[in-house]
């Protein structure tokens, strides 16, 4: 029955603080309650304000990067400039290479036409020639005469 007395003790202690800890909440709470916390609209426009401040910043950095990108694009190219120099000069060098070679062709088959020409015309005096030794048989022996005679002298 002893240990039933000193629980009981323990109980009433505990109870004791319990209720002076109830009552200091309730005494809280009524300061709580007839505390108030004013909230003026200047504060409230003032930290609007500062919030629409950083919001402005952060639209006007997007749109300059927007505008950035957007200029980036409309100068954009399929083919790069430096191809584009590059087939220029491929075409103007395949351009003068096709002249030159055709000039250079142009000039061979004139030149052949006239080593033709040539030719046909020595052709023409060749038959002349054996025309006339044909006829006159004495000339033609002392013509081969003659060149016998001038290649042994040589």
């Amino acid at each position: 029955m002893k240990k039933l007395d000193e629980i009981m003790e323990l109980m009433a202690d505990e109870m004791a603080d319990f209720k002076t800890a109830v009552l200091e909440l309730q005494k809280l709470s009524k300061q709580l309650v007839t505390m108030s916390i004013p909230i003026s609209t200047d504060a409230l426009e003032n930290n609007l304000s500062i919030f629409l401040k950083k919001q402005e910043t952060k639209k006007e950095i997007t749109d300059e990067i927007l505008k950035e990108i957007d200029r980036k694009l409309k100068r954009a190219r399929i083919i790069p400039n430096y191809l584009l120099i590059l087939f220029g000069i491929l075409g103007i060098l395949a351009f003068g290479l096709v002249g030159y070679f055709g000039y250079t062709a142009n000039e061979k088959l004139e030149e052949s036409f006239s080593v033709y020409g040539a030719m046909m015309e020595m052709k023409s005096q060749n038959t002349q020639y054996e025309d006339y030794f044909a006829a006159h048989p004495e000339s033609h022996e002392a013509y081969c005469k003659w060149l016998e005679d001038g290649y042994q002298g040589l």
